[in-house]
């Protein structure tokens, strides 16, 4: 019998696609639509121009938990590159 989430794990890995979380402010992460990034394409900016892009005209900075920083939950600029499955809540200029 196949186990199909070791199967979908394989194929993530294979076609090198991370999927990244959303989470609105004072809301739990959206794992149920992630925003699906290219290994060549994975920064903070990738994700904002995936999203809209006009988002990157009021980015301010960006809070990322995952495997991708050092500390849970951690400021980040656009250049910061993300990882399979990490969380991002973007914060815009006011």
């Amino acid at each position: 019998m196949w186990n199909m989430d070791e199967l979908l794990e394989r194929i993530w890995e294979k076609l090198d696609l991370y999927r990244v979380y959303t989470k609105p402010k004072g809301q739990v992460p959206d794992y149920e639509a992630p925003v699906i990034l290219s290994k060549s394409k994975k920064t903070i900016e990738d994700f904002c121009n995936k999203i809209h892009r006009g988002l990157l005209k009021d980015f301010k900075y960006a809070i990322v938990w995952g495997s991708s920083v050092k500390h849970q939950p951690m400021k980040c600029g656009k250049d910061h590159e993300l990882h399979d499955e990490d969380v991002i809540q973007i914060v815009k200029k006011i």
